[in-house]
């Protein structure tokens, strides 16, 4: 990506960690790497997957796509399809019940 998760330094890469925040993919689980910090590495990834653009997605080593792939793959389900697969979300804990409530009613 360009810049890190906490500070992206493009709106693609901004966008592409907000999509991944929403999927519940657990931080602990994924790594980022600066490409405006290595010029070689931002040639060489774009050699490597044959995608002109960055930010890309790999997971398990397997190259996924770039940010307009996440957005269509977030929209159509096939995302959360794939990050559950491989086990990298967040697991989500049990709805509980909702909580109780009374209304408060005047009678005349």
């Amino acid at each position: 990506m360009k810049g890190t998760p906490e500070m992206p330094q493009c709106g693609f890469s901004r966008a592409s960690i907000q999509i991944l925040s929403l999927q519940g993919v657990d931080p602990a689980k994924f790594s980022a790497f600066n490409v405006l910090e290595d010029d070689s590495l931002r040639q060489g990834i774009k050699e490597f997957s044959d995608w002109p653009t960055i930010p890309q997605l790999y997971v398990d080593k397997e190259f996924v796509g770039g940010c307009d792939i996440l957005m269509s793959m977030h929209q159509n389900g096939e995302l959360a399809k794939l990050f559950e697969e491989k086990g990298v979300v967040v697991p989500s804990e049990k709805p509980s019940d909702p909580p109780i409530t009374y209304e408060h009613r005047k009678f005349d």
